[in-house]
């Protein structure tokens, strides 16, 4: 079992910055990929990017590349977890709720909202023009 958390969402400017955050308790976290998804009102819910349980694979949306950085720390003993999704240049259709959320290692890293089993409660990001 992993519960998630987001933090680090809010209001910028064009061509800002914000650093999302989801911290992550259970003990099997490290066996989990991770992803980053975002949903705009009316849209579907898509994946930005993603990291394996290692850290050593990652996938970024074609409209983030270049922009966005997925990270992740794994304490020794498992007592924090976080994962991190560093936004540069940000514009305004980058605004969305965005999710965390964890899924069972895959030989490729999941793409879909299904590949994931767990997901933190959102945390909204406005990117203002």
């Amino acid at each position: 079992q992993v519960q998630l958390v987001e933090s680090g969402g809010g209001l910028v400017q064009a061509g800002g910055s914000l650093r999302l955050s989801c911290g992550a308790s259970g003990r099997t976290f490290s066996s989990y990929d991770m992803g980053w998804f975002r949903q705009a009102p009316g849209k579907e819910r898509v994946l930005v990017a993603a990291i394996s349980r290692n850290g050593r694979s990652t996938y970024y949306a074609d409209s983030v590349k270049g922009r966005f950085t997925i990270s992740r720390d794994i304490s020794r003993d498992n007592a924090k977890n976080t994962v991190y999704l560093q936004m540069n240049s940000l514009k305004p259709e980058d605004t969305a709720v965005y999710y965390c959320a964890a899924g069972p290692a895959r030989l490729r890293l999941g793409v879909r909202p299904i590949d994931y089993n767990y997901w933190g409660q959102g945390t909204q990001v406005t990117v203002s023009s």
